[in-house]
């Protein structure tokens, strides 16, 4: 799976390409003829008296209309990832994200062309008012908002859920994003004000955030909150959305029921949705192909055709917010020899002139990706294009880049400088297919340059908990799924953000560029923005905090006789949780 990028559901907007392979298909019924024309449960039948004698007719009972939405049905999920926390203030893995969306509401929402909106299913009753100097934010919520345990949501929860995640003891991966905030004041029980203590052209997109209990947690000292048993204990934790987390067996199954005190003008029609989690995608794959699941947010691309094959599996694969990445860490502490060898820039240089990138897109993903060269998507408005540099694949520019920077070749052929081998652990999540595949194609790369590479694959829930959190680890292969339909992405490269109060997990510093995302932030001139993010990717391109690999599509596989939405409901590629949007309007059939 994916980390996300910030603290609320994560979406970036990139033009849709690619075919849209799903749809509302009806069932085919042989038997319909002599059914009603009316819309009734499947199970109703009709006698109708025929003649004057006690002879009867009794018509077949009516088939459902696939179109017309029905309640109380089930829908089966498979992952191969478990969850960390659905404590949306630690939210930083996408397994993880995929539940919290579904069990809380959001402050706002946002629609598929990125505009902020606000839905039945939103906590806040109209879009925020803006003071002309763009520093004060005034939002007013629903009265009619609560929590699944029947408390009311109130304005205590904003403050308590922004002022919690603006506390650096808090840990809260999602601080970048608050602590442009001066005060947050309650004007009353529905409404508050934010006063930033500059302009901060992406808040906006903060305020599409979910909100935490105040009344269960204001007691919880703040440094414990993150081990805290909300968010873990189903029983312990009351959310705000559609659903609520009832059940969680760790590596098996994790079990949303609808909430019966749920408070939005629209009801679920789904009454439960169930998470299997299996050891790997292609077991998961099997569990599609035997109807044991009725959806899948990923599967690997070679596994597209035998999907194809079963007439009832529909797949959807467009290019979406995520990109996949080589990331170093420069602490010298995570490595075993407590020396860091990606520290000169050269060396980062010929690590990504060693890569065959291209053939990863051709090979692993069957043409479905796009190279990226910078943190930004292609085709956005943030993309540099061309003034980014692209490393084309050339070993032997490589070694030559490698020889530059001090490295020497030892006796077995692997480099050295200053008596440290050039040998690192690449981590990757265990179970995900494209990720070892590629991880194969690195150790490869790297060795044909002179560098030795182990990579291991480790429990994704583990790894994003002990390593990626803390930023504990050599490298890493990981990608990141974009939680904000603005380019902001000074959480993860600035050096005021490292763990535990942000997600430079790399331990990377670059001042020039720290004082680039500043300067994108407070500017709201659309084109004048952009040219700032066009020198941050030149800079962070030739500089290399990462080796950025591809920008990428999830295939998701939908059972189309059995999950149902309207055509206005239908998952949404561009957006990082997409696949599940409006997901509060879906229908199941057995």
């Amino acid at each position: 799976m994916r980390k996300v990028s910030n603290w609320f559901s994560c979406l970036s907007v990139i033009a849709l390409v690619g075919v849209m392979l799903a749809g509302c298909s009806g069932n085919n019924n042989a038997n319909n003829a002599n059914t009603t024309t009316n819309n009734k449960p499947a199970n109703t039948t009709e006698a109708t008296n025929t003649t004057t004698n006690t002879d009867t007719t009794t018509e077949t009972p009516a088939t459902p209309d696939p179109n017309t939405p029905v309640d109380g049905g089930t829908m089966t999920i498979g992952t191969f990832s478990d969850i960390v926390s659905v404590n949306p203030i630690y939210i930083n893995d996408t397994s993880s994200g995929d539940i919290e969306t579904l069990i809380n509401a959001k402050l706002y929402d946002v629609d598929r062309n990125a505009n902020l909106v606000v839905e039945p299913w939103s906590i806040a009753a109209e879009l925020p008012v803006i003071s002309a100097d763009g520093k004060s934010y005034t939002v007013k919520i629903k009265s009619t908002a609560k929590w699944n345990d029947g408390q009311p949501l109130t304005a205590d929860d904003v403050l308590f859920t922004f002022n919690t995640v603006k506390n650096p003891d808090a840990g809260a991966p999602g601080i970048s994003t608050v602590d442009k905030i001066d005060t947050i004041t309650k004007v009353d029980d529905t409404t508050i004000e934010f006063k930033l203590k500059q302009v901060y052209a992406p808040f906006q997109y903060t305020l599409a955030s979910s909100l935490v209990p105040s009344h269960i947690l204001k007691d919880v000292p703040v440094k414990e909150l993150s081990k805290n048993a909300y968010g873990v204990d189903p029983a312990k934790t009351v959310t705000s959305g559609p659903w609520k987390f009832t059940e969680w067996k760790q590596g098996q199954y994790i079990t949303l029921e609808a909430n019966p005190n749920y408070w939005g003008e629209k009801k679920p029609h789904l009454a439960k949705i169930i998470y299997k989690i299996y050891a790997d995608q292609n077991t998961e794959v099997q569990a599609l192909i035997k109807g044991d699941i009725q959806m899948s947010p990923a599967i690997p691309v070679t596994q597209i055709d035998a999907i194809k094959a079963k007439e009832n599996l529909n797949v959807i694969l467009a290019p979406g917010p995520q990109y996949e990445y080589v990331q170093f860490n420069f602490k010298d502490e995570n490595f075993p020899d407590k020396y860091s060898p990606f520290k000169g820039q050269k060396t980062r240089q010929a690590i990504a002139t060693a890569l065959n990138r291209q053939g990863m897109v051709d090979n692993v993903l069957k043409g479905t990706g796009k190279l990226m060269n910078s943190p930004f998507l292609p085709g956005s408005w943030a993309d540099p294009g061309d003034q980014a540099v692209n490393y084309a694949y050339d070993a032997e520019k490589a070694k030559a880049l490698l020889a530059e920077d001090g490295w020497v070749a030892g006796k077995d052929g692997i480099l050295v400088k200053d008596g440290h081998r050039f040998s690192f652990e690449l981590q990757y999540n265990a179970g995900n297919s494209r990720r070892e595949q590629v991880a194969a194609i690195i150790q490869q790369n790297l060795k044909d340059v002179g560098v030795e590479v182990t990579p291991k694959g480790i429990d994704f829930a583990t790894w994003i908990d002990q390593n990626i959190t803390p930023g504990k680890f050599p490298a890493i292969l990981l990608s990141w799924s974009l939680s904000n339909p603005d380019p902001d992405a000074e959480s993860i490269f600035s050096s005021k953000y490292y763990p535990p109060t942000g997600q430079n997990g790399g331990w990377y510093k670059n001042e020039a560029i720290d004082a680039l995302w500043t300067k994108g932030q407070l500017t709201t001139d659309q084109t004048e923005r952009a040219n700032v993010y066009h020198e941050i990717g030149k800079q962070i391109s030739v500089d290399l905090p990462y080796v950025f690999l591809y920008q990428y599509g999830l295939p998701q596989v939908v059972d189309s006789t059995k999950i149902h939405w309207a055509e206005e409901d239908k998952p949404e590629s561009a957006l990082g949780y997409g696949y599940l949007y409006h997901a509060i309007n879906w229908w199941a059939t057995e």
